[in-house]
């Protein structure tokens, strides 16, 4: 690439940061200035918010996407919480009893407000019933028909046993009662009295066998007797329950309609009602009031088994799930801990006798069920760590219903007795708040998510620096100071917040959107007004919140510019070097971002068009710092090779480097390093090299360029200001420039210089102070310039190879063997 355009001058003191003059603002402190109401910089992501809260299709699911720190909750709850209100209140649910199949309690499902009255309702039933149920069995008529009932019993086995033992004793044979239950025995033929053994064996033998055969025979009939005592007693069980239902009937029923009545238009409600009553009057025992340690029995059997320390009472409970309030609009729900059990709700068991037992009281709600008719927010991250939690919540919007299941039951890890609640039907919006990587690693990997979340918000980084955006952006610092009850700021404060804001965008025509940085910086500010004794935060508040953030973050900053000074590690800031150049690099470590300086060098040889980039050879360069080192081999054959070979072997290195490198920004640096090995033509140790360059030799973009020069800067005001210092920089950065006031000061002084550059041509004069040089009108370089010797450089490598080609046959080249 040919590059006739002049030698680009250093930076003016003006293009290194664009300051906010606070006298544009009209206001003296931000007490003056009204609430921002908006949402400043996100309309993109608010609008896809609140088309995602207002269609009402399966899987329109939101995805709030964004950095940390953008204020992504805030937002979302703020337009929630607009919007919430005015909808519908969700309906209330509660589990109850399944008379039928009691491992599956039923889901009730009731207006807003009314779950708790039938919790109370049903409560007061039962106590109502406990004392009018005793009393129903406490009065005479009820005492002498059970009386009746036990008499026919009795009578009835009694006339049984007795009618055989009648016909034993014609048949002089005795009927006796023992311990061990009934008997037969011969009879003394003169008296009633029991023949003794010794008597019976004294009989002829056809006596005794006609006995032995006749108390066979009745023992028989009295076998058959006893076999239908059982029955009796159940037909008066049966006749007792009746009698119960009888008794009980009116006052269970009274009182069952009564809360009937207050249901109407509630058909479950109704069929559930009806069931207990039916219930009730099917053990109406479990209603009296027994001596303790007893059970209630009929005939000594218990009428109802209940489970040590468990109320046979417990089924007519009413488990509220979800009680609502019938004037607060849809429910909001943000679950910080979206674990399984937190988010679909979870059966509680409780120790009884050594085992693990539950019921339907023991269901407890979840996020799902809180937020159910509403909205519930999620951190998408939390999710994702929390196991079976994503699943969980996938399977409940896919089938829209809510299985509340303990997750020890579904794995199989407990084996004990579990519940199978019926399915809550689930109709919400879930609201997902992650990082970007999250959302496209989802939509990438997992089919399931595109179809239930549908809609994407993406908050903005930052918003753009128009002319009404300073004002916008101190309404902002207004409104969070007044949310945080911090002191107001004067505008001299508000201006150099701005400032800070373009500095964390890195871009002198934006401003960061990062909420969090932003009110964490007014609240340090306001630490320090508070320790000045000032009743409004001053711009000096703000500039020593922001120094004592970098102070307190920049240990290893200091440390590496520690070693630079002291000689360990080695950077020039001074004189000239061959194949030598200072580069740059930004480092991140804990949200704090710095630059340093790292000497890179080249060395050049014959060889076959190879450029080593040994921090590939030895595995520490990432794969876009490498992809630009092969970008240097594309442009030294392109422009210095194009008709002979390249044959050049080089190796370029970032010096006392024991760490990764990645990115592409020091290929610039790199080519110079190059460039300068070949013409053999010094570079200026007083400067510093940051940008990418393409195969064309245009010099590009990149990024952290604030950090990078202020790195160099104080590795040299270290070591004393020249005047000759500086930094090269691409000028598509330029509009990047927001530098602190140090090296705008330093330039202003003629002590520091930035220089912007778009190609390698105009950096190379810069660097080396000799004219880069363009082809004439037969193609060729001046001899002088650094462009002509490289060129003639590589044309003698070419040479010699040539030269090598036609003499390695004789010298190099194995003979062949005769065979």
């Amino acid at each position: 690439m040919e590059d006739s355009r002049p030698l680009p001058r250093a930076l003016a003191p003006a293009d290194l940061c664009r300051r906010c003059d606070p006298t544009r603002f009209e206001f003296r402190t931000t007490d003056e200035l009204a609430d921002l109401a908006g949402s400043l910089g996100q309309t993109r992501a608010a609008d896809a918010i609140l088309f995602g809260v207002g269609i009402r299709r399966d899987g329109f699911n939101i995805f709030a996407m964004g950095p940390e720190g953008m204020g992504r909750h805030a937002l979302v709850r703020k337009l929630l919480e607009r919007q919430a209100p005015g909808e519908a209140v969700p309906s209330d649910w509660c589990y109850v009893f399944n008379f039928q199949t009691p491992h599956k309690p039923r889901a009730l499902r009731l207006p807003a407000g009314r779950a708790a009255k039938l919790q109370q309702d049903m409560a007061r039933v039962v106590q109502d019933l406990r004392a009018a149920i005793p009393a129903a069995f406490e009065t005479d008529e009820y005492r002498t028909r059970i009386q009746e009932i036990e008499t026919e019993f009795d009578e009835r086995q009694a006339k049984a046993i007795g009618d055989i033992g009648g016909r034993a004793r014609e048949k002089r044979i005795a009927l006796l009662r023992t311990p061990a239950g009934f008997g037969f025995a011969p009879m003394k033929p003169d008296k009633d009295e029991v023949m003794e053994p010794a008597d019976f064996r004294k009989l002829a033998e056809p006596d005794q066998e006609r006995v032995q055969e006749e108390i066979g025979s009745f023992q028989v009939e009295l076998e058959r007797a006893l076999r239908e005592i059982p029955k009796w007693r159940r037909e008066a069980q049966r006749k007792v329950r009746e009698l119960n239902r009888e008794v009980t009937g009116a006052s269970v029923g009274s009182l069952l309609e009564e809360i009937k009545a207050e249901y109407q238009g509630l058909p479950e409600v109704q069929a559930y009602l009806d069931a207990v009553r039916n219930d009730v009057l099917d053990h109406v025992e479990i209603f009296q009031q027994p001596k303790e340690g007893e059970q209630p029995t009929l005939f000594g059997i218990p009428l109802v088994r209940a489970e040590p320390g468990e109320s046979p009472l417990q089924r007519y409970e009413v488990n509220v799930l979800i009680a609502g309030s019938a004037d607060k609009g849809a429910p909001i729900v943000y679950e910080d801990n979206p674990s399984h059990d937190n988010l679909v709700g979870r059966i509680e068991h409780v120790a009884r006798m050594g085992t693990l037992v539950t019921d339907f009281t023991l269901i407890k709600a979840g996020a799902l069920h809180r937020a159910n008719g509403g909205y519930l927010v999620l951190d998408a991250l939390k999710v994702l760590t929390q196991p079976f939690a994503w699943e969980a919540l996938k399977r409940a919007l896919g089938s829209r219903e809510i299985r509340a299941e303990s997750l020890g039951q579904m794995l199989s890890l407990v084996s004990t007795v579990s519940l199978e609640p019926e399915p809550i039907p689930l109709d919400l919006k879930v609201v997902l708040v992650g990082q970007r990587v999250l959302y496209y690693l989802l939509h990438a990997y997992d089919p399931e998510f595109g179809s239930l979340f549908k809609v994407v918000a993406d908050f903005e980084d930052d918003m753009p620096r128009d002319p009404g955006a300073d004002l916008l952006y101190a309404r902002l610092i207004a409104t969070m100071a007044r949310a945080d009850k911090l002191r107001a700021l004067d505008r001299a404060a508000v201006a150099r917040a701005i400032e800070h804001g373009a500095r964390l965008a890195g871009d002198t025509e934006k401003l960061s959107m990062h909420m969090l940085d932003l009110a964490d910086l007014l609240r340090e500010s306001d630490h320090f007004a508070a320790i000045a004794g000032r009743a409004v935060t001053a711009a000096g508040d703000v500039e020593r919140a922001v120094r004592a953030r970098e102070e307190r973050a920049g240990r290893i900053r200091r440390r590496l510019q520690e070693e630079i000074a002291r000689g360990t590690l080695l950077i020039d800031t001074a004189g000239e070097r061959v194949g030598q150049v200072n580069g740059l690099s930004v480092a991140t470590l804990g949200g704090f971002s710095f630059g340093a300086p790292h000497r890179i060098t080249a060395r050049v040889r014959l060889g076959s068009g190879r450029v080593v980039d040994i921090e590939r050879e030895a595995e520490l360069g990432g794969p876009i710092h490498s992809k630009g080192v092969l970008i240097l081999s594309g442009y030294l054959a392109g422009r210095y090779a194009a008709k002979t070979p390249l044959s050049l072997a080089a190796s370029l290195v970032f010096e006392q480097s024991y760490g990764g490198v990645e990115g592409d920004s020091a290929s610039s640096a790199e080519l110079y390093a190059l460039l300068s090995a070949l013409a053999e033509a010094p570079l200026r140790q007083s400067l510093a090299v940051t940008g990418s360059v393409n195969q064309h030799g245009d010099v590009q973009a990149i990024g952290g360029v604030n950090e990078k020069i202020e790195g160099f800067f104080d590795v040299c005001t270290a070591r004393g200001l020249t005047g000759e210092q500086g930094v090269l920089i691409p000028e598509a950065n330029v509009k990047h420039l927001m530098l602190k006031s140090e090296v705008v000061d330093a330039v202003a002084a003629g002590k520091f210089h930035v220089y912007p550059v778009a190609s390698i041509d105009q950096g190379i004069e810069i660097l080396t102070g000799v004219a880069a040089g363009q082809r004439d009108a037969l193609g060729k370089f001046p001899e002088a310039s650094v462009n002509g010797r490289v060129e003639r450089r590589l044309a003698e490598f070419a040479d010699r190879v040539r030269s090598f080609g036609r003499t390695a046959p004789a010298a190099g080249r194995p003979r062949r063997e005769k065979k």
